[in-house]
């Protein structure tokens, strides 16, 4: 018989689901913090998954993508456990800001440490008590501040058992990206727990579709586990996805005012225009042209741009850009509407 879900010293039943707030270090008015995790144990044993939101506090569109998840029906009959965190960085959350106080990222800061700084330790701790009890799992994002990103998946796609989720996830374009040292995706890969990267939508922003296309996804996970049964609403409609091995930021030549003339998905070649910089004092204009061929994936949102600033990421594929914008745009206009199969 399954046994009970053990963290921070307390136990969720079979068939139970729990709330357990993690003690975190204080915030310099004393005031006590804490780390949200919904636990959902199942009645029948199966992979541990852990699904992580706001690592960057101004990323939102995680947590509403958690809340959701954890609204959906078919997590009645669930096999082994989720974990779900919908706030990591409460610190940065609360302050709007991608850092925590000390103005560290914690996305470089994994495996932390227990006597280092209060990113180490927050790390530490999130390593600790959720990570190492995991057996899979799923961190949520957005673009940074003012740079919107088309819904894609980035991981280790060179690894089998991680290529084989990210392909289940549901979005057109997979990123294989190498892994970053002090990256929570580093860290759990370090301990063998195959980690997907979800990017989709701009820092403090609600994007509806990024937000139905990471509740979809994440649940396309579970059924690619064996977490949850197979949708039959669903069942072979999902379209093979494309990887890009490669992608790279197109930068300002000049410094002034962007706009762009290029959407998100779109197909681009080399030397098309991407958009303009415009003088705001003697009213020159300046062209910002693609260096390959490739589709948009990210872009900045903010008109205002100084020379070398980066403004449009372009992911290269071989012989298959067309399709790509093809594909982009049936995601779309799926995810216009809301399909998931609860």
């Amino acid at each position: 018989m399954l046994g009970a879900f053990q963290i921070s010293g307390q136990e969720i039943a079979p068939g139970q689901r729990a709330l357990i707030d993690l003690p975190m270090p204080k915030l310099s008015s004393h005031t006590s913090l804490s780390m949200p995790v919904h636990v959902v144990h199942g009645r029948v044993d199966g992979p541990i998954l852990f699904v992580s939101a706001a690592i960057h506090g101004d990323e939102l569109n995680g947590v509403e993508i958690i809340r959701r998840v954890l609204d959906a029906k078919a997590l009645n009959k669930i096999r082994g456990t989720l974990v779900a965190v919908p706030v990591v960085n409460a610190y940065g959350l609360i302050n709007e800001s991608r850092y925590l106080p000390d103005r560290r990222d914690l996305n470089r800061s994994f495996p932390g440490t227990d006597r280092g700084s209060l990113a180490a330790r927050l790390a530490n701790l999130f390593m600790q008590e959720i990570v190492r009890r995991c057996t899979h799992g799923i961190d949520l994002h957005t673009g940074a501040i003012h740079r919107n990103n088309l819904p894609q998946i980035r991981a280790n796609l060179d690894d089998p058992e991680t290529a084989r989720l990210a392909r289940s996830f549901g979005v057109p374009v997979l990123l294989n990206a190498s892994l970053r040292d002090g990256s929570l995706r580093a860290a759990a890969g370090d301990l063998g727990i195959p980690t997907l990267l979800y990017e989709a939508g701009e820092a403090l922003r609600f994007d509806e579709i990024s937000i139905r296309a990471g509740v979809a996804g994440v649940i396309n996970v579970m059924r690619a586990l064996g977490m949850l049964a197979s949708s039959k609403r669903r069942s072979g409609t999902q379209r093979e996805p494309f990887i890009a091995r490669r992608s790279g930021w197109v930068r300002a030549t000049e410094s002034g005012m962007l706009s762009t003339v290029v959407p998100l998905g779109a197909r681009v070649a080399k030397g098309e225009t991407l958009g303009y910089i415009d003088d705001p004092y003697g009213g020159a204009r300046h062209l910002i042209a693609s260096d390959a061929d490739g589709v948009m994936i990210g872009r900045l949102e903010l008109p205002l741009v100084h020379e070398g600033d980066a403004v449009c990421h372009i992911a290269r594929f071989k012989d298959a850009a067309g399709d790509v914008a093809d594909e982009v745009e049936y995601f779309q206009a799926d995810h216009a509407e809301d399909i998931l199969n609860n």
